[in-house]
């Protein structure tokens, strides 16, 4: 399974991937830790007014709504225990701060996470206090916490209102040999405190957002429309662990559960760790484009030969692998030459990134996320249990 974090500088445009990348990675290990004693959770009087708003939480409700939304929006497996550390004072008033505990009986894992003292925002990352002027603070604040280079081009755009009213917003723009690449860094509305770190909303379920995100339609799919779950499977076709998921779904859960699931395949090429990846994904959306029943067969020749494809052939590979599936050659060529999918891809990428999507394989299964190669017996369970709530 590959991710995106490979350097500081893709760590910067991905700051919160520090927690999803290592829940990721503990997809099939097994876990062991304890929740710490509940207390009460501190008042704050700048926060009056909001916490009028709605019955007060004891800290243990709010520890537990934490851990239920970092299960939830990571796709956390069962077999890694997830735990909060006591809620203590942040720098600035309006927040709450705790360490989330991941364990997987192996060893143990720790990361940064605050709150908001009405429980509606969550940042995974840190607060880090200004001392002057945020817009003149902010990209060296970057540069000096992830030691990124002058050589590298950091630009960001004035603060000005987000979606959270309690944060406005600055658009970060990274220049990198591989291209830009964008993602929005936050502050304090009083710019006290720059947000380093993602932020979520607390009132938003994972799941159900999901399920509002992810378009099926006019996907390539396996099984009927009908069906009564839906698996959602991102991919990258140089991914090593997409390979055996690939087939693990194509060939064990479509076999075993035929019409009552329907699997839609998701484009999520990670050009920036693998060279080919892009092209062999242009060329599988040129033929879903061309003849959209070969793409399921194109995708898993792809994989089958994965080893055998490198930068300096793919182009040749994914002609031939197409020729052999019936497809027409010259318009394929053309297809791939011309990039004539990518906007297609990108959407994809986008769409994925919009519900979480930070590794391959990931998977949602009627919402869920899934992330890795599960066991066998752990897909199962997710499956059945969609089936049940689907009745």
């Amino acid at each position: 399974m590959k991710r995106t974090g490979k350097s500081r500088i893709i760590t910067l445009v991905g700051l919160w991937l520090c927690l999803a990348s290592f829940l990721v990675a503990q997809a099939a290990r097994k876990s062991g830790s304890s929740p710490a004693a509940p207390k009460t959770v501190p008042k704050a009087g700048a926060a009056k007014s909001a916490s009028r708003a709605r019955p007060a939480m004891s800290e243990a409700a709010v520890r537990d709504k934490i851990i239920r939304f970092v299960r939830a929006r990571f796709g956390v497996p069962d077999n890694v225990t997830v735990t909060s550390e006591p809620l203590t004072p942040s720098i600035h008033p309006r927040f709450l701060q705790t360490v989330i505990v991941t364990d997987n009986g192996k060893e143990k894992h720790n990361n940064n996470v605050l709150i908001t003292r009405d429980n509606r925002l969550l940042v995974i990352g840190s607060l880090v206090k200004v001392e002057k002027d945020p817009q003149e603070e902010v990209v060296p604040r970057l540069r000096e916490q992830f030691k990124i280079p002058d050589t590298i081009s950091i630009t960001a755009t004035p603060f000005h209102a987000s979606t959270f009213p309690e944060l406005v917003v600055t658009t970060v723009t990274v220049d990198q040999p591989k291209g830009k690449q964008n993602q929005d860094f936050y502050l304090t509305k009083d710019r006290q405190c720059l947000v380093l770190g993602s932020v979520f909303n607390l009132a938003v379920d994972p799941q159900k957002h999901a399920l509002q995100t992810l378009n099926t339609m006019n996907s390539p799919s396996t099984g009927p429309r009908s069906a009564r779950v839906t698996i959602v499977e991102f991919a990258d076709l140089q991914c090593p662990t997409c390979s055996p998921m690939h087939d693990f779904l194509e060939n064990v859960v479509l076999r075993k559960y035929g019409e009552k699931i329907r699997v839609v395949y998701k484009d999520f090429p990670l050009p920036s760790i693998h060279d080919w990846t892009l092209t062999a994904t242009i060329a599988n959306q040129c033929v879903y484009q061309i003849n959209p029943s070969a793409y399921v067969p194109f995708r898993s020749m792809v994989f089958k030969n994965q080893t055998s494809v490198n930068a300096a052939n793919v182009r040749d590979l994914v002609l031939s692998y197409g020729e052999q599936l019936g497809v027409d050659r010259l318009r394929l060529a053309a297809c791939v030459d011309a990039k004539s999918t990518l906007p297609r891809i990108e959407e994809s990428v986008k769409e994925g990134q919009a519900v979480g999507v930070q590794s391959t394989p990931t998977s949602f299964i009627n919402g869920k996320m899934v992330v890795g190669m599960p066991t066998i017996d752990a897909y199962y369970k997710d499956i059945d249990e969609a089936l049940k709530a689907a009745k």
